[in-house]
């Protein structure tokens, strides 16, 4: 089953596009704001966003290039601002469509399956060793068995894998952390996050070969 986030101001046509998709198969999570969309994107996977330029709290353009920071899953905006250069700014930033309001569901829905189309077209698998991402549906393997990891492990071995055989600095990682939650990330924060990831993907956490400690320098994801 496929998940969304809608993130848009106007309640009463948020309240028919989520009966709407939820007839249509779709479990969608809602935000009315900058700051509750960019708290559900880091707490979660989706396969697609929808989203209103104009906010209660920030705007669309903001909550479009902060998700285009982390990953690519697809935007399309959903707004009144329908003229050319709000169009055109949309697409700058990244975003895979753009549908201008009063719309109707069902051209809706096709431009949503269509952008997820392309995308799962466009994303191959990432893999180092025994470890698999499938960044299309927000899936761990090791050795072909799903692994069960929580949204910000997540996002974190997404960054190690997308930056395989690359140094990455704690400071770096720390600001990947923080520029999901939006919340300070501390030293002892990241160690933890890092040893959970361990645990998990590690054949021996103690003595790892995908993840490895740089002294003085950072981590590297490799092929162990």
């Amino acid at each position: 089953m496929s998940k969304m986030l809608l993130v848009e101001d106007d309640e009463q046509l948020a309240r028919f596009l989520m009966r709407f998709l939820q007839s249509e198969g779709f479990t969608t999570d809602y935000a009315t704001g900058q700051k509750d969309a960019l708290r559900l994107f880091a707490e979660n996977v989706y396969d697609c966003v929808l989203l209103d330029i104009s906010l209660g709290d920030g705007n669309g353009y903001s909550v479009c290039a902060a998700i285009k920071a982390q990953n690519d899953t697809p935007v399309i905006f959903i707004t009144a601002s329908a003229d050319e250069a709000c169009t055109v700014a949309g697409f700058e930033i990244g975003a895979d469509d753009y549908i201008g309001k009063p719309f109707g569901t069902r051209e809706l829905l096709a431009r949503m399956k269509n952008v997820m189309r392309r995308h799962q077209r466009s994303s191959p698998l990432l893999q180092c060793s025994n470890v698999t991402i499938d960044p299309i549906k927000g899936l761990v393997y090791k050795n072909g068995a799903e692994l069960t990891l929580s949204a910000l492990e997540y996002r974190l071995l997404l960054v190690f894998f997308s930056n395989r055989n690359q140094i990455l600095s704690r400071d770096r990682l720390a600001e990947e952390l923080w520029s999901l939650t939006k919340e300070f990330v501390s030293d002892n924060t990241l160690s933890v996050y890092i040893r959970r990831l361990r645990e998990k993907i590690e054949d021996d956490p103690q003595e790892p070969r995908i993840i490895l400690t740089i002294r003085g320098l950072g981590y590297k994801a490799v092929d162990g």
